[in-house]
């Protein structure tokens, strides 16, 4: 038997790895046709059946290139042709969406993702991300002062719409999902979009990653997804010391109480008040630091100034010894 060529094993190993600890019941494979996607999902219908799962497919079609119903069309067939259990297009409308058309089709597409996998009751969504894109997310939020919820980048597992959204494949570089794709006989989409001048991903994947790896060693992909992983874990301890915080300082009008914020370190009251200013409504896409420093500002620079006002038309005021939507 011909050994199994090591870029199909180690995408094969981390898709077992995601599945593994996941409850009883089918998966579903988000595949655009691209090299990441389509290693993910070749992986995914050889090993899920293997450990007693269904595998489905889906492809979206965002409808923003001539051709793009046929492409999608095309990645469904492949999909049932290989084994899926079922292979289907969904279209979404982009425009008209907040945002840039990055964000506006990443949510279409969540969204649509969302809706197939709860109709198939599948127990996780799959995506292809890769450490490559992981390094230039981390890049991207450096270049956006985003902080560190930005710098750990994208999780291996996140929840979208209250279904499980894995990443199997962050610790797989993009050059062994195109080597797999190769051994396999695969002919990957290349997206227009990927290489698109005007999207600023596109700028960091063709530019800004391939001059810091001829500056710095190759070795720069892995520390970026490294960093970010990190970071994620120092997020994950603020997160819970700022839940008990807030606990803590809550008052029964459902204020918080100044004294009790005051002896907060900084990194967890910014965490309490932006936990907090989500909760009374702020919009969570428009809420960005300068709202929760006007709020910090209430609480460490009181000097009788007027409210916060927050996105979404939440206005947050201080008033005897506490913090108080107003």
């Amino acid at each position: 038997m011909a050994a199994l060529a090591p870029p199909v094993a180690a995408i094969r190993v981390a898709v077992r790895r995601a599945l593994t600890d996941l409850p009883s019941g089918g998966v579903l494979v988000a595949c655009s046709g691209g090299a990441d996607s389509l290693a993910l999902a070749a992986a995914t219908v050889f090993v899920a059946p293997r450990l007693g799962r269904t595998a489905t497919l889906v492809t979206v079609d965002h409808g923003l290139q001539d051709g793009s119903a046929a492409r999608a069309e095309a990645v469904a067939a492949w999909g049932r042709e290989v084994g899926f259990a079922s292979a289907t297009v969904v279209r979404v409308q982009v425009a008209g969406r907040p945002g840039g058309p990055e964000a506006a089709a990443r949510e279409a597409r969540y969204q649509a993702l969302t809706e197939v996998a709860r109709q198939q009751n599948a127990v996780a969504v799959l995506t292809g991300h890769t450490r490559d894109d992981q390094a230039e997310t981390v890049l991207l939020a450096l270049a956006r002062g985003a902080g560190p919820r930005g710098l750990a980048g994208m999780p291996a597992r996140r929840d979208l719409g209250g279904v499980p959204l894995l990443r199997p494949l962050l610790e797989v570089g993009r050059e062994q999902t195109r080597a797999a794709c190769a051994v396999l006989g695969l002919s990957p989409w290349q997206d227009p979009h990927n290489t698109d001048p005007s999207y600023a991903r596109s700028r960091v994947r063709a530019d800004l990653l391939p001059a810091l790896v001829r500056a710095l060693g190759p070795g720069v992909v892995d520390n970026l997804a490294r960093t970010a992983r990190l970071v994620a874990a120092d997020n994950a301890a603020l997160d819970e010391l700022a839940g008990a915080a807030l606990a803590a300082a809550r008052r029964p009008d459902g204020g918080l109480s100044v004294a009790a914020l005051l002896g907060l370190v900084p990194a967890v009251r910014g965490r309490v008040l932006h936990v907090w200013a989500r909760e009374l409504g702020a919009l969570p896409g428009a809420l960005s630091h300068r709202h929760v420093a006007a709020l910090d500002a209430l609480v460490t620079d009181w000097h009788g100034q007027g409210p916060a006002d927050l996105p979404g038309g939440v206005r947050v005021l201080r008033r005897d010894g506490r913090l108080t939507p107003g």
